[in-house]
């Protein structure tokens, strides 16, 4: 009989301890469904903090943020893009700004913040002295624009055992835009601008292209030239480069999750490599034949892979070099520019004052302001004053279509009022 005791008591404490089991299931599931909305919002942001530690401001605490082990800054308006995203997927534009790019770049955000009509997440990556600057000046835009985006603050990163050598190549900082991919991988998707960049269209537009994209590209850049009589890459480059003309880098459409996973073929192996595996040893191979850093890697990487590349027109890149010698973008004639690329310092100097017309323009206008009287109209007036050069003489490119964006931009403020 104490036998049968032992079964019997054996059997009622599994029981037991089965019935525990199914209810603490039950609670579980009850909880992953909706009954606990705060802590299925706190792992969600203990997934954003592996990858990117965001920090909401809150009622009571605007101002403050934290920096997080990387030394970055993550700051999110209360009651704006924080909630939207929820809905609406933001578009991620990134920049690098070093040196004295602090106001050459806040005039680029400026622009995309204008015209778009989605949110924006901005990804700034930057020397650690010129972080303050960009905090206050992005807090102090009017909170009407500031619900139209968050940012984020990094520091300039690279890996540790090449940091010297990436750091001066071509100019200072402008190797970071090829570890995008690696420091960001939380993002699926960004559009990355060099600081001298500025959208006389909302950047909704170019954002499209992804959709666009077939199963095997993964990033869009617009070509280096249209002439090839004119063009840098065909008549002088020492390394391989994509298509004809080479691609520009400037302005750099990523689908950064295929960039992740994609093996690249190359000529330093029969072996392709990873994103992260190919970048050091194409430098090690090419650093004495290339001129433009980064972006001769750029094009020799889509040399050897070009099924990958969506090659964009020249009006979402417009350079000096479409109108310096004469007008040689088809596309802009016909349909204005859409992205002014105001390189080799244009803006800040005498050579081509239409360019330094449109960055002062857009700089000076006062948000809320009228943008026809305040932006459109003191631009066209100093548009008139750069018709002695070739550039001046195609003005109407300029402003074609940043009518059109201007006239949403009114629409949207009367709707405000």
């Amino acid at each position: 009989m104490p036998r049968y005791y032992r079964i019997l008591l054996f059997c009622t404490v599994l029981a037991f301890f089965s019935v525990l089991y199914v209810f603490s299931q039950l609670a579980s599931s009850l909880e992953t469904e909706g009954g606990f909305p705060e802590r299925r919002a706190q792992r969600s942001n203990s997934r954003s903090d592996i990858s990117g530690h965001k920090v909401k401001k809150v009622p009571g605490n605007e101002g403050q943020s934290e920096k997080d082990r990387n030394g970055r800054y993550t700051v999110d308006k209360p009651g704006s893009v924080a909630q939207e995203v929820s809905r609406v997927e933001p578009m991620h534009l990134a920049v690098v700004a070093c040196g004295l790019r602090l106001e050459e770049t806040l005039t680029m955000l400026k622009s995309a913040v204008l015209f778009s009509s989605k949110p924006l997440q901005f990804h700034i990556f930057a020397e650690e002295e010129l972080h303050s600057g960009f905090t206050e000046a992005l807090e102090s835009w009017p909170a009407t624009f500031q619900t139209k985006f968050n940012y984020s603050m990094y520091p300039i990163t690279f890996p540790s055992e090449n940091a010297k050598e990436w750091k001066k190549l071509f100019k200072p900082c402008a190797s970071q835009r090829l570890f995008l991919p690696l420091l960001l991988k939380h993002v699926d998707s960004l559009l990355y601008v060099d600081t001298d960049i500025l959208f006389l269209q909302p950047v909704d537009e170019i954002w499209n292209f992804l959709s666009e994209f077939n199963s095997s590209q993964l990033a869009g850049m617009a070509p280096e030239h249209e002439e090839p009589r004119i063009g840098w890459y065909n008549r002088f480059a020492r390394h391989p480069y994509y298509g004809k003309t080479g691609v520009n880098s400037g302005v750099m459409l990523m689908n950064m999750s295929r960039i992740r996973a994609k093996h690249f073929k190359n000529d330093m192996t029969s072996v392709p490599l990873l994103w992260g595996e190919i970048l050091m040893p194409l430098l090690q191979k090419y650093k004495l034949n290339i001129t433009w850093g980064d972006q001769d890697l750029l094009n020799i990487i889509f040399h050897h892979n070009p099924e990958g590349l969506f090659v964009f027109p020249c009006q979402w890149n417009y350079r000096p070099d479409h109108c310096i010698y004469g007008s040689n973008c088809a596309a802009a004639e016909q349909h204005g520019v859409f992205v002014l690329h105001g390189n080799r310092g244009v803006y800040h100097n005498d050579k081509q004052p239409a360019f330094r017309a449109i960055y002062q323009a857009i700089q000076q206008y006062p948000f809320g302001g009228d943008p026809v009287g305040t932006l459109l109209q003191p631009l066209e007036e100093m548009l008139q004053d750069a018709s002695h050069t070739y550039c001046g003489r195609v003005s109407h490119l300029f402003t074609k279509r940043l009518r059109q964006s201007i006239g949403h931009l009114q629409a949207g403020s009367q709707r405000r009022a």
